[in-house]
């Protein structure tokens, strides 16, 4: 099954958006919520688990550059990366709203 670039450009955004707040805090040293190793993640599992997400991120936003045409611009890219990253924060901020699993330990 193969995704349209807009597709691949959505998903990228949600995958660079979850990258940012597990980079930060694996910088600062404090625990957050991984797949990996649960609500209790080190800094070591965040620095992993937001650096494959960047990575992934990044290899979809470049497939979806590939599959376009030469010389087009990427504004239908552009918008979708955007509204994943927007639909992350919105689902991170009403979730951590009503169900807070990243607050009270550090």
């Amino acid at each position: 099954m193969r995704f349209t670039p807009a597709a691949r450009s959505f998903v990228a955004g949600l995958l660079v958006a979850n990258s940012a707040p597990h980079l930060a805090t694996a910088v600062t040293g404090r625990r957050h919520l991984t797949p990996l190793a649960g609500r209790g993640s080190g800094p070591g599992v965040n620095l992993l688990w937001g650096a494959a997400n960047l990575a992934g991120g990044l290899a979809l936003l470049r497939s979806a550059a590939r599959a376009e045409r030469p010389g087009d611009a990427w504004d239908s890219r552009l918008v979708a990366f955007e509204s994943g990253c927007l639909v992350f924060a919105a689902w991170m901020a009403v979730t951590e709203r009503f169900f807070p699993m990243n607050h009270g330990e550090s």
